[in-house]
C-alpha cells in the first residue's frame, strides 16, 4: 500500500539519524515534551468530582495526604492517568509506523479504518453477551483491525494506487465498521449498554487492572517498533531505491502495519477508538525538524500521550465531572475537535495524485439500454410498490385490502389510524430520498468527483452542527428555525471546503480544485463538526437517544408538517432539474465550459449552494442520512447516462425508493424498536461504495 506524497527529502539524512546538530534538537524536544507531560499528567491526577486537587495530588506524592485522597487517587484518579498513558503510546506508536509504511501524513489508524473495525470487534463481543477479559479482548479488536487494514487494501489495489485513493477507502471502512457497529448496539440495547461514550473514546477505567494488563502489552509490541525505523527511513526514499540497499519491502510495510494494527486495537479494547492522536503527533514532530524513525518513534509517543491527557482535562473542564456518567464529554470528541482542522489542513497541502484528473473514480458513459422513458417510469412503478409494501410492515402487519380501504375511508379506525401514521413518513422518506439524490448529482458535477456525497463533504455534519445548535441554545425556538440553522450551517461548512480545498496557489496561477481533495477536507470537515455537535449534546444535557437517533437519520414521528420543511429543497431540485444544462457542463472540467460562454465562478457557486441547501434542508428534516446523494446519482448514470436533465431525475427517484426502502426495513426488522434510517442506508451504502471502489480499473474508468 505504497503512496507516496511529498516529504522532505531529507528523510535519510546524516541529522536525520541523530547525529551532529540533530541530537540536540532532539534532546531539547524530547527533553521539553517529557516536562510538559510531568506537569499535564499531574494537573490530570489533579481533576475530578471529588474535592481532591493538584495541591493534594502533590502532597501525596511527597509523602503526605490522608487515606480519603489516597484511595480517590489510587481508586480513580490513577487508572484514568495510566490509560491516558498507554493509550498515547500505542496511538503515537502506531501512527508513526502507518505514515512510515504508507508514506502518508494523512494515514493513520482511524483513517485507513483500523479503529472502526476493532470497535465493530468489541461491540461484536458484547452483543453476543461473552465477558472475554482484557486480553481476548484485545484480541477480537486485534482481529477486527486486521481485516478492516486488509479490506483496505483490498479496495485500493484494484486501481490507481493513490493517497487520495487509499484515504477514500480507509474512510469507507471507517463509515461501514461504525454504521454496523451502532447497528448492533440497537439490536441488543441492554447487552451493548454503556458504549456511546467508550464508542466515542473514553479514559475512564473502575480499577488499575485493564490499564496494566493493557499497558504491558503495549510495551512490549512498541519495543519491536525501533527494530523497524532504519527499514522505514529507507523506505522514505521510494520502493526501489530501498530494495536497492538491501530493505525487503515486502516483508517491513506487512511488519509495520502489523505492529500498528496490533497497537491500535489494543488502544481500543481499553478507552474505545480515539482517533487523530496518532496522525497529528508524528506530523507535529516532522514539523519540528525531526524525521529519523529512531526518534520519531519515541517522542511521538511522547507527545501523543501529552495530547491526549490534555484532551482528557479540557473535556473535564467544559462539561466536570459529576456522579452521572453521562454528563462528560468523552476524550475522543476533543481530540476529534482537535485533530479535524489539522486534518483539513493537511489535505489542503499534499498532492492526492487526481488533480487535474477529474475525479478519482470515473464513471461510463451512456450505454445501449431501454429507452429513458421507459427506465424513468419502471423507477417510478417501483417507488409506487415500495411505498405500497412500506405502509404494510411495521410492527402491525395490514393487509393490502384494508390498506385500499383505508385510504378511501372505508375501514375501521384502528386501520386507518396506522396508516393516517404511516403514510406522512413514508411520504417524507420518498421526498427526503429525492432531495438527496439530486444533492449529490449537484456536487459530484461541480467537483467533479462521483464519491463527492454530501455527507463525505461535510455538508451534511455542517447542518447537524446548526440544527443542534438551535436546539441547545435556543430550545423554545419556533420549528421553523430548525430547518432555517441546518440550511445555513451546510451552506457555510461547503463554502469552508471548498475555500480550504483549493489549495495553495502554484506560480501565481489560480488553485485549482483537486476533487479528491474536497473529500478529504470534507471529512475533516465532518469530524470537526460532529465533535462539536457531540458537546453540545453532553454539555447542554440533552437526551441522548433522542439526539442520536435524529444525528444517525430517522423518520420517526414525521408527520405531513415536516413535508413542508422539505418544500424548498424540493422546488430547489426542481430548478437542478431546469438548469440541466450547467450542470453537465460543470463535470467537463475548467476549459470547456469557458469555452462555451459558461461563467464558470458563478455556474460552480450556485450549483454548490443548491447540493448545499438541498441536503442541510433534507437533514433538518429527517436528520443525517448518508450514502443516498452517492448511490443514487451513480446507479443514475449507468442507467440513463450523464446527461443531466435524464439523470437528475433518475437519481432522484432511485433516492425515494431507497430511503424508502430503509425506512421500512428499520421499522420491521426489530419491531416495535426502529433502527434509524440513515444507519440502513449507510449499511447499504457501504457495500455499494466498496464494490465501487473494486471496479475501478487503472485508468480510472469503470
Amino acid at each position: 500500500m505504497a503512496v507516496p506524497v511529498r516529504l522532505p527529502a531529507r528523510t535519510a539524512g546524516k541529522h536525520d539519524q541523530g547525529s551532529g546538530p540533530g541530537r540536540p534538537r532532539a534532546l531539547l524536544v524530547g527533553g521539553g515534551l517529557g516536562l510538559a507531560l510531568c506537569a499535564i499528567a499531574v494537573l490530570h491526577l489533579g481533576m475530578g468530582s471529588s474535592g481532591v486537587g493538584v495541591a493534594d495530588v502533590l502532597a501525596v506524592v511527597f509523602g503526605g495526604g490522608d487515606a480519603h485522597t489516597e484511595d480517590i487517587l489510587v481508586g480513580a484518579r490513577l487508572p484514568r492517568t495510566v490509560t491516558g498513558l498507554v493509550v498515547g503510546i500505542a496511538v503515537g506508536v502506531s501512527g508513526v509506523l502507518v505514515q512510515g509504511a504508507t508514506r502518508n501524513p494523512l494515514a493513520a489508524p482511524d483513517t485507513l479504518g483500523v479503529n472502526a473495525g476493532a470497535y465493530f470487534a468489541v461491540v461484536l463481543v458484547a452483543y453476543t453477551g461473552l465477558d472475554l477479559g482484557p486480553l481476548p479482548s484485545g484480541a477480537a479488536a486485534f482481529v477486527g483491525g486486521l481485516l478492516a487494514i486488509g479490506l483496505v487494501y483490498l479496495l485500493s489495489s484494484g486501481g490507481v494506487l493513490t493517497p487520495g485513493r487509499v484515504l477514500l477507502a480507509g474512510a469507507t471502512v471507517a463509515l461501514a465498521g461504525t454504521a454496523a457497529a451502532e447497528f448492533l448496539q440497537m439490536l441488543d440495547v441492554e447487552a451493548t449498554r454503556g458504549l456511546f461514550f467508550w464508542g466515542n473514546g473514553t479514559l475512564m477505567q473502575s480499577g488499575l487492572e485493564r490499564p496494566l494488563t493493557t499497558g504491558a502489552i503495549v510495551l512490549v509490541v512498541a519495543c519491536a517498533a525501533p527494530l523497524l525505523a532504519r527499514p522505514l527511513d529507507l523506505l522514505a526514499l521510494g520502493d526501489e531505491t530501498a530494495s536497492a540497499m538491501g530493505v525487503r519491502v515486502d516483508r517491513i510495510r506487512p511488519a509495520a502495519f502489523l505492529v500498528a494494527v496490533l497497537l491500535s486495537a489494543t488502544a481500543v479494547s481499553l478507552a474505545g477508538p480515539i482517533g487523530f492522536i496518532g496522525l497529528i503527533a508524528p506530523v507535529m514532530i516532522r514539523a519540528l525538524g525531526i524525521r529519523a524513525h529512531a526518534l520519531l518513534i519515541p517522542l511521538s509517543a511522547l507527545l501523543a500521550c501529552a495530547v491526549l491527557l490534555g484532551a482528557d482535562a479540557a473535556a473535564q473542564v467544559v462539561v466536570p465531572p459529576s456522579a452521572v456518567y453521562t454528563s462528560e464529554i468523552p476524550v475522543g470528541v476533543v481530540t476529534a475537535l482537535i485533530g479535524g482542522p489539522v486534518f483539513m489542513l493537511l489535505a489542503r497541502r499534499i498532492s492526492t495524485g487526481d488533480a487535474d484528473t477529474g475525479a478519482a473514480v470515473a464513471v461510463s458513459g451512456r450505454r445501449r439500454g431501454p429507452a429513458y422513458a421507459v427506465v424513468l417510469g419502471i423507477g417510478l412503478a417501483v417507488l409506487a410498490v415500495a411505498m405500497v409494501v412500506s405502509l404494510r410492515l411495521g410492527d402491525v402487519e395490514i393487509g393490502y385490502d384494508r390498506i385500499i380501504a383505508a385510504l378511501t375511508g372505508t375501514t375501521d379506525p384502528v386501520v386507518e389510524s396506522i396508516v393516517s401514521y404511516r403514510l406522512p413518513r413514508i411520504m417524507v422518506a420518498a421526498l427526503a430520498g429525492a432531495c438527496l439524490a439530486v444533492a449529490g448529482s449537484a456536487v459530484q458535477a461541480v467537483v467533479r468527483n462521483p464519491l463527492a456525497e454530501p455527507g463525505l463533504i461535510g455538508v451534511t455534519a455542517g447542518a447537524s452542527f446548526g440544527a443542534v445548535l438551535i436546539i441547545a441554545v435556543i430550545p423554545s425556538a419556533p420549528a421553523i428555525t430548525l430547518p432555517l440553522a441546518a440550511g445555513v450551517g451546510g451552506i457555510l461548512m461547503l463554502l469552508l471546503v471548498v475555500a480550504i480545498a483549493r489549495g495553495p496557489r502554484r506560480g501565481g496561477g489560480r488553485a485549482g480544485l483537486d476533487p479528491t481533495r474536497v473529500v478529504l477536507v470534507g471529512l475533516g470537515a465532518a469530524a470537526t463538526s460532529m465533535a462539536l455537535v457531540n458537546i453540545m449534546v453532553v454539555s447542554s444535557q440533552m437526551n441522548i437517544s433522542a439526539a442520536l437517533s435524529w444525528l444517525a437519520g430517522s423518520t420517526y414521528g414525521r408527520d405531513y408538517d415536516a413535508l413542508g420543511w422539505l418544500a424548498v429543497p424540493a422546488v430547489v431540485a426542481i430548478l437542478l432539474v431546469v438548469a440541466a444544462r450547467p450542470v453537465n457542463l460543470l463535470a467537463l472540467g475548467d476549459e470547456l465550459p469557458r469555452a462555451l460562454g459558461l461563467e464558470l465562478s458563478r455556474a460552480r457557486l450556485l450549483v454548490l449552494g443548491a447540493g448545499a441547501l438541498l441536503a442541510a434542508g433534507t437533514a433538518a428534516a429527517v436528520g443525517a442520512v448518508g450514502f443516498v446523494g452517492l448511490v443514487a446519482p451513480h446507479l443514475a448514470r449507468r442507467l440513463v447516462g450523464n446527461n443531466g436533465a435524464r439523470m437528475i431525475p433518475m437519481a432522484a427517484v432511485l433516492g425515494a425508493v431507497l430511503v424508502v426502502a430503509s425506512d421500512a426495513i428499520g421499522r420491521t426488522l426489530l419491531a416495535p424498536t426502529e433502527i434509524p434510517v440513515g444507519i440502513v442506508t449507510a449499511l447499504l451504502g457501504a457495500p455499494y461504495l466498496v464494490w465501487l471502489l473494486r471496479r475501478t480499473k487503472p485508468d480510472g474508468s469503470m
